[in-house]
Parts: structure tokens; C-alpha cells; sequence
């Protein structure tokens, strides 16, 4: 038996348009289509089958924190996809990731650290990081 949070939202219930621009933060819940720009963090509320979806037009600077990622688009920022993150060939992220489970395209870009959080959750594993940073001299060879 699946639990809820293994299954991703599959409809949309909000769409930023190409044309928008959102400065601020947004909280949503159910699916969140971005094809413009967003300036401000991105959270889900505590549904766990939430899901952002980031063309290829969209641009966000800010901190996103879901369940469920499709991206195809640009994030300036940190990521924490609690569940699922699904990147296309287009998207870019330059910012730490913190997934339960990737998948990758051909093309697709990360600058920034990878961190597999298998059930734990991200404040922990942000904290390991910076544990492990704190032990090795606060040295990144790349290799967190």
C-alpha cells in the first residue's frame, strides 16, 4: 500500500504565466505551474502529493522547498524535494539539491551539492552538511 506522499498531484491549480513576474513568496498547494519569474521562495504547505512544475521559460531566485519537482527551467537558490524531483533538459540550478529520489536528463544542469535525504528530514540533513564541512576544516573539495 502506497502512502499519499508517494504520489505526486497530477493537475494544475495555479499558473504564473509567461509574462508575470512575482516578487515576494509564494505558498501553495495541489499543482503549481511557473512559466514566468519568480523573486522569493517557493513552499508547498504540508500537503505531501504537492507538486511545482518550472518550464522551460521560468526563472526563479529564492529557496524552494516541495515534495514534487518537474523542472525544466533556472533556480538561483537552494532546492528540497521531499520526494520526487524530475529534471528536463533545459533546467539549471545553482544552489544546493536535496531529493529523496532524481531523475535526470541529458543536458540538465546542477551547480551546487547533491544530498540524497533517504527518509530523513532536510533540516537533518542540512545540518549533516554542515557538520561534515565543520570536520574537514570547513573545506568543500566537492566531494560532500
Amino acid at each position: 500500500m502506497k502512502k499519499t506522499t508517494d504520489k505526486p498531484c497530477n493537475t494544475i491549480d495555479t499558473l504564473i504565466g509567461v509574462s508575470t513576474t512575482i516578487k515576494g513568496d509564494v505558498t501553495f498547494a495541489g499543482g503549481l505551474r511557473i512559466d514566468g519569474k519568480v523573486n522569493g521562495n517557493i513552499t508547498s504547505e504540508t500537503d505531501g502529493t504537492s507538486t511545482l512544475v518550472l518550464s522551460e521559460h521560468a526563472m526563479v531566485k529564492g529557496d524552494i522547498t516541495v515534495p514534487h519537482m518537474i523542472l525544466n527551467g533556472k533556480i538561483k537558490g537552494n532546492v528540497v524535494c521531499a520526494e520526487r524531483i524530475e529534471l528536463q533538459p533545459q533546467a539549471e540550478i545553482t544552489g544546493d539539491l536535496h531529493y529523496k529520489i532524481i531523475e535526470m536528463a541529458l543536458g540538465a544542469v546542477i551547480n551546487g551539492n547533491m544530498v540524497r535525504d533517504a527518509g530523513e528530514s532536510a533540516d537533518k540533513a542540512k545540518a549533516g552538511v554542515t557538520k561534515l564541512k565543520t570536520i574537514a576544516g570547513g573545506q568543500d573539495d566537492g566531494n560532500s
